[in-house]
């Protein structure tokens, strides 16, 4: 039993997965205290779009703390807070029409945002319901559980969830139309459901399972919504910031969320910092009336800052959506091998999986990916679905490399299955 496992609570969980200690990290790359290299699939649960250490944030964040900048602030001035905004504003959303959006600070962690979020929605309407989907996930705080499907994760509250009414997701209901059935439910005053503040929606439903909503979906959804006067909620912590092949993952779909929740890798670097963008109206807050410590990171609004270098232009994305088109073409190759286990490729962007009706096999795979220098997660209720999430960044060498490591591996996982039921 090493220290870490001597003192920290049972309930870590992605050490178990992983189990060496890792001292390095480069690009899409980590370095264990052995020496060994593991090619990095899961870039911090989606925190590291742009990979570990890149040199630019690096060198920013370095000669800013060097120069004594202000690193605690909370909600006050600082130079770096503007210079963020700036930027924002200048390369993210006045290009997309949405320079009027205000934007707002919660604590430093996606849950914070979906917090801030849940309580702007209910005190701007009045309403206390919010509208949820199944296998969504917004974090771990109790105004996020409430809106998370995984039982497991709802059960950890250890109190009652409510004030929220869950709707099928795209698909979730096989062929039947979950929108006319969303609608239908929002319109008949027998239904049940009271009237929600909000609707709280991820456009590519992540740890729920790499459930990708159709795009006429999405915007059928946005459509429903207006018509019954609920505001609409795009959690775009983990599929925002590029992953879906456009900083936002509802571009492609020409709707404007109400509300956008961003955290994840929107400091570029790995650290912690969240945000809340919403249309001005919806601006009601007091001055103090939602706050927090660590609302106001700076060398996050550094490197930040840095990593919007990469949105300039369109080259950027454009090179997320030929990865995703080289990462789609091989995991259907492998998918193809699990036919006998319904093997299917899902997902958007950079943000894919393969599913598996047997729950165990997804986690042999990544098992076995691991044995071979590869860190890969698990996603769905039952840790059915194989979750590729590795760096915007990376090589198209380094993701071939990978590809191939997870095709082998699931050929041998089920080679060994075939072998032991003969």
């Amino acid at each position: 039993m090493n220290t870490i496992e001597k003192y920290e609570s049972e309930v870590r969980g992605y050490c178990r997965a992983f189990p060496v200690e890792f001292t390095t990290a480069k690009g899409a790359w980590l370095t264990d205290a052995d020496g060994n290299k593991y090619l990095d699939f899961f870039a911090g649960a989606g925190a590291l779009n742009y990979g570990h250490n890149d040199d630019t944030m690096k060198k920013a964040v370095l000669e800013y703390i060097e120069n004594d900048g202000i690193t605690h602030s909370l909600d006050m001035f600082s130079n770096a807070k503007r210079e963020f905004l700036e930027r924002f504003y200048e390369v993210i959303l006045e290009p997309r029409d949405m320079g009027h959006y205000k934007a707002q600070f919660p604590g430093p962690t996606g849950t914070n945002a979906v917090e801030a979020a849940l309580k702007l929605a209910r005190k701007v309407t009045g309403r206390e319901n919010i509208m949820s989907f199944t296998n969504g996930f917004h974090g771990m705080t109790l105004g996020s559980l409430a809106v998370t499907g995984n039982a497991f994760k709802r059960k950890g509250a250890g109190v009652t969830l409510g004030d929220v009414s869950p709707m099928p997701f795209d698909g979730y209901m096989g062929d039947t139309d979950t929108i006319e059935f969303i609608d239908a439910m929002l319109a008949d005053g027998g239904s049940g459901v009271d009237k929600p503040a909000a609707a709280i929606i991820e456009t590519v439903q992540g740890e729920g399972g790499v459930n990708a909503a159709k795009l006429d979906w999405i915007k059928r959804l946005a459509d429903v919504l207006k018509k019954h006067d609920i505001l609409l909620i795009v959690d775009d912590i983990q599929i925002g910031c590029g992953r879906s092949g456009h900083f936002f993952s509802f571009e492609e779909v020409g709707i404007k969320p109400d509300i956008i929740t961003l955290s994840k890798s929107l400091s570029g670097y790995g650290m912690p910092f969240a945000m809340v963008l919403f249309r001005p109206e919806l601006d009601v807050w007091a001055p103090g009336e939602h706050n927090g410590t660590f609302r106001g990171f700076n060398p996050a609004f550094v490197t930040a800052t840095k990593a919007l270098d990469f949105w300039t232009n369109d080259d950027f994305a454009k090179s997320v959506r030929k990865k995703s088109e080289m990462a789609i073409k091989s995991l259907e190759k492998t998918a193809a091998l699990a036919e006998k286990y319904c093997g299917h490729v899902r997902g958007r962007g950079l943000m894919l999986g393969i599913g598996f009706n047997d729950d165990s096999l997804a986690g042999e795979i990544a098992a076995e990916c691991f044995k071979h220098k590869l860190i890969i997660e698990n996603a769905g209720f039952n840790d059915e679905v194989l979750k590729l999430l590795p760096s915007l960044t990376i090589s198209e060498e380094d993701l071939q490399k990978g590809l191939d490591i997870i095709h082998e591996a699931t050929k041998a996982v089920i080679e060994r299955r075939e072998k032991k039921a003969a």
